[in-house]
């Protein structure tokens, strides 16, 4: 995306004001020559933030402005959305995993080590599967049934929005643990927090209704 000038935004405002307006009026507004003002006009007629019709004038382009304001969520980083993680320890039964899943009303739960390393995912089926025929779910524990390292999908707290969606997408899950890999320990991660496709779907309507304010 193109950055705009100071007097850029200024004409931007007054089309999106006042359009359709003329080269000439922006000019008068701005007190500028109309000389002055034309490699500016050109520029974001041009870019696509305004459209300009002859013997009419400029006009603010509205699907530019959602569209800049789409591409400008995507690229926000994952760790200013993350969302804290329920976490359960290795050792934890899946019966107690059961509960937990319901009382905070979440799809994924996290299981750790004991130095905050994620060691294993545990979703909602996994736990459905576990249930199905076992009278034993106070004594199995989620290590069994968990997905492990290097089997977990992940996202790193500077990746993007839309890097973290077309994951979750590509490998048809519901969310993400944010991870930072320890120095000198492959596929160890310090567990940092999750995205999911609520928190995202939730953050673009927010992101989206605070730019149109």
């Amino acid at each position: 995306m193109i950055k705009l000038t100071k007097r850029q935004d200024e004409i931007l405002q007054i089309v999106k004001q006042n359009g359709p307006i003329t080269g000439k009026e922006i000019a008068e507004k701005l007190s500028l020559s109309r000389a002055a003002l034309r490699p500016d006009l050109a520029i974001l007629t041009m870019s696509g933030n305004l459209d300009a019709r002859p013997r009419v004038g400029y006009f603010f382009n509205n699907n530019f402005s959602l569209k800049q304001k789409a591409e400008e969520f995507i690229h926000q980083k994952v760790s200013e959305f993350k969302a804290h993680p329920i976490v359960v320890e290795k050792s934890t039964t899946v019966y107690d995993a059961i509960v937990q899943l319901f009382l905070e009303d979440v799809g994924t739960l996290y299981a750790v080590d004991t130095s905050g390393h994620l060691a294993g995912v545990i979703s909602r089926k996994d736990l459905l599967r576990a249930a199905l025929g076992n009278k034993k779910l106070h004594e199995l524990p989620v290590s069994v049934i968990m997905t492990r390292m290097p089997n977990i999908i992940t996202i790193d707290p500077d990746e993007s929005l839309l890097e973290a969606a077309k994951r979750m997408i590509n490998y048809h899950i519901d969310s993400l643990p944010v991870v930072k890999e320890m120095e000198n320990e492959k596929n160890t991660y310090l567990l940092l927090g999750r995205i999911t496709k609520t928190t995202i779907t939730r953050a673009y309507v927010e992101f989206m209704e605070a730019k149109s304010e």
